[in-house]
């Protein structure tokens, strides 16, 4: 696909960075940018090449959400209101999916608001390094929706519910200094010390056992809602795979060696 809503990029040191570009109007969903970052993931996940992926938006902006001007120009030209539970399961589901399947760890670089459907994205990050400018905003009550695209899964699990409740019926922003306060993001930096932070980050992921951090994924997506007997049996399953690795025999072998690991992702 040629995309016309995002910027794609691989480094050779396999940090693939995922840029929303439309800057314009904060980096707002509409249609195409929906289709448009669904594929990518799919991009990210069929390349061996990538091991770690950077989600950010162009300009000022991570992401406002669901562009309302254009959802309305899309009414008139089907002559009917869009269903919202239709656009969800299109548009905005598959690309949380995605993102949470990903076997591949993904690093949000928090450069502006991320509101809406874009708070829903940041949170569904492995990790967020966010500048001191960004905030995020559970903005749907402010126009009499609720939380979507996986919110309501997210927020009470990373601020519990009473939190969780205060942000969404609210519709508050979080400034980053907060969202660091309240486990949101994992680190808040000046703007000008924003990339240098989250490619140090996204380097050291990259070169980190990639299948185990794909396996690491899994296991803390089904522990959320998982027994304790349910995840000691998973525990057990995701390590005999782990363990069949060429990154565990790597691991094994400089440590017996004294010396740093270099894993390849295998």
């Amino acid at each position: 696909m040629t995309y016309t809503r995002l910027l794609y990029d691989v480094r050779p040191d396999g940090v693939a960075t995922i840029t929303l570009n439309r800057p314009e109007v904060f980096n707002a969903f509409d249609d195409a940018l929906s289709y448009e970052l669904q594929d990518a993931w799919k991009q990210v996940a069929r390349d061996g090449a990538v091991r770690a992926v950077v989600l950010t938006g162009a300009g000022r902006a991570f992401c406002s959400g669901q562009d309302l001007k254009a959802a309305k120009e899309a009414e008139a030209a089907e002559g009917k209101p869009r269903s919202f539970h239709e656009s969800l399961n299109q548009r905005y589901n598959p690309i949380i999916r995605a993102m949470r399947g990903l076997p591949k760890p993904i690093i949000g670089r928090l450069n502006g608001v991320a509101a809406g459907a874009g708070c829903s994205l940041a949170l569904a990050c492995d990790a967020l390094v966010a500048s001191t400018e960004a905030s995020l905003i559970e903005v749907f009550i402010n126009i009499g929706l609720v939380p979507d695209s996986g919110s309501s899964w997210f927020l009470p699990r990373l601020v519990g519910t009473l939190k969780a409740f205060e942000l969404c019926a609210l519709g508050a922003k979080v400034p980053a200094e907060e969202a660091l306060r309240l486990g949101l993001v994992n680190q808040v930096v000046a703007p000008d010390q924003l990339d240098a932070a989250t490619y140090a980050l996204a380097t050291r992921y990259a070169g980190a056992p990639t299948r185990s951090i794909g396996l690491l994924k899994q296991m803390l997506n089904k522990a959320a809602t998982a027994t304790l007997d349910e995840v000691l049996d998973y525990e057990a399953h995701c390590q005999e795979l782990a363990g069949a690795t060429a990154d565990y025999r790597e691991g094994v072998a400089a440590f017996a060696e004294k010396r740093k690991p270099v894993f390849t992702g295998q």
